[in-house]
């Protein structure tokens, strides 16, 4: 198993774009790292310098305690999956498998063998005398990552090999993948622009913006304890409410955007708190007409198990969702009253950052 570790990483392509900046991270051999981000933010950059097809303009990249920053990508026994299968189309799903093995001028009875177990491994066994335009894109897929892991890599670089999949496959094969990690115990990075897939897959998740680290913890962690307002806004589906406060001199802390009410049960905060977040599920209606800020409904999102409404206060835009449980009875225009516990609030400075 091979652990990575990234110190103080950059790259600067040509023009003066900064794709990564200053990446120090370490990876544990066998774990299962997710790195989430917008599009743009560095994550292909990142593993194209790990597998060694691009170097990088500053930093080190160590595996298994090894530097690897002058390595060819051959000699880092690094596979990667990308997000077309690129499988080869005049050969079967044994020639696809069997063919990096070829190329390092392995043995037949070791090809054979690597294959076999592979092949039974990803459930491909029935399939090995198909070619790829008779597979399903599940199939393709996994076809794909048998023919990285026939390598047996040190490290499994994955780069969203799940985006071209429609919605129903996508769960399936996300759930091989995680599956496939826990019986192979491969070091592996998979990239991801779906917050929702980084969540439900990763043991630890990296999340990316703009190049630069913004957080890498557990989904728990990330969720419960968002470093900045860019985790809060990105991680959760839909995610956390970020709205601008103002501190009085009273020591209330008020919302301008709902006609500067105070922040319902809360008298103190952080004195450079400017952002306070609070995540939908923990806006709910009061019981009482008395209690909570007063809100309209501004729009309705019935998903089956739960509905998602939009308010705002009085006739302003929406800025703020709720996740209530069910079918609720709401409709666009209604008035109603919404209460949200003091614990369940939490603050940043003016730079986005996390406060106590």
């Amino acid at each position: 198993m091979g652990s990575i570790a990234l110190e103080g990483l950059s790259k600067t392509y040509p023009g003066g774009f900064p794709a990564l900046s200053d990446l120090s991270l370490d990876i544990a051999g066998g774990e299962l790292l997710v790195v989430v981000g917008p599009s743009g933010c560095g994550k292909s950059t990142l593993l194209r310098l790990i597998a060694g097809l691009d170097r990088p303009t500053a930093g080190s990249i160590r595996i298994g305690g090894t530097n690897v920053n002058t390595l060819s990508p051959a000699a880092r026994n690094v596979a990667m999956v990308f997000q077309d299968y690129a499988l080869y189309p005049n050969m079967t799903v044994r020639g696809n498998l069997e063919f990096p093995l070829k190329m390092r001028r392995m043995g037949r009875a070791e090809r054979r063998r690597r294959i076999e177990q592979v092949a039974a491994m990803l459930e491909l066994a029935p399939l090995l005398d198909r070619s790829p335009a008779q597979l399903s894109g599940g199939q393709r897929q996994r076809v794909a990552m048998g023919r990285a892991l026939v390598r047996e890599p040190a490290v499994f670089l994955l780069d969203e090999p799940l985006a071209n999949l429609d919605a129903r496959l996508r769960v399936q094969v996300r759930a091989e993948i995680a599956e496939l990690q826990r019986r192979t115990g491969t070091t592996m990075i998979y990239v991801t622009h779906d917050q929702v897939e980084a969540m439900t897959l990763g043991r630890r998740i990296a999340v990316l913006d703009r190049g630069r680290l913004q957080q890498a913890a557990s989904p728990r962690d990330l969720y419960a304890h968002p470093a900045n307002t860019f985790v809060a806004g990105f991680i959760g589906s839909p995610p956390m409410n970020l709205l601008p406060v103002r501190l009085e001199h009273s020591g209330r802390i008020v919302l301008p955007t709902f006609s500067g009410c105070p922040l319902p049960g809360r008298t103190e905060a952080p004195k450079q708190t400017a952002v306070a977040g609070i995540r939908p599920e923990a806006v709910r209606l009061a019981e009482q007409s008395s209690e909570g800020i007063a809100a309209r409904v501004q729009e309705v999102e019935y998903l089956g198990h739960e509905t998602l409404l939009h308010f705002a206060h009085e006739a302003g835009p929406a800025c703020l969702i709720a996740r209530l449980p069910g079918l609720q009875p709401f409709a666009r225009g209604d008035a109603v009253r919404l209460r949200m516990a003091p614990e369940d609030w939490h603050f940043f400075d003016g730079a986005g950052q996390a406060l106590g």
